[in-house]
């Protein structure tokens, strides 16, 4: 018995020595390793992704296709706060702010093909089929703001109609 007590002092003792000297010893707590690692998974990842409000959701795709094709355009602007105003009941300066924080979130363009993607398959199911019409009809405008949809846009849209709106069989009279 006497041996273990010894062994035990001197293990809690190079242990306090070390952390004294400033070697840091956290990493070996399993469930600090735990919790550190969920929090940098959670914080760390791209904000994009983290955005549940179905508002939020349908600025980042109508502001999205819209971005397909390189920047904003001013036209492009004042045709999403209008439709922001009009469509999300929204007085004019949270229309602004909804599509500072969408522009925003959208900022890197490498990356804007597989954000909208991976954001529009992981939120498909979070809107009405109504919702779903109203927003692909404010991605169109705002995307035609400046003239025709380019080849990029037409193709996102479709893609985005076929995900969100589902489309309803005629069922005859055996279903």
């Amino acid at each position: 018995m006497h041996i273990l007590l010894g062994l035990l002092t001197a293990i809690v003792t190079i242990l306090f020595l070390l952390h004294r000297m400033g070697v840091n010893l956290r990493g070996l707590n399993p469930f600090d390793w735990r919790r550190r690692r969920e929090f940098a998974k959670r914080y760390g990842a791209d904000p994009i992704y983290s955005i549940e409000d179905p508002i939020h959701v349908a600025a980042l795709l109508i502001i999205g296709a819209a971005k397909l094709n390189g920047d904003l355009t001013a036209e492009q602007k004042s045709v999403a706060q209008e439709q922001f105003e009009s469509n999300f009941s929204m007085d004019s300066r949270a229309a602004a702010q909804l599509f500072g924080s969408a522009a925003h979130l959208l900022a890197a363009p490498q990356l804007i093909d597989t954000q909208l993607a991976e954001l529009a398959d992981k939120n498909k199911g979070r809107f009405s089929r109504d919702q779903a019409e109203s927003m692909v009809q404010m991605m169109i405008k705002v995307a035609s703001a400046d003239g025709d949809l380019s080849t990029t846009q037409r193709e996102f849209i479709e893609v985005i109609r076929s995900q969100f709106v589902p489309v309803e069989k005629n069922q005859g009279t055996w279903a």
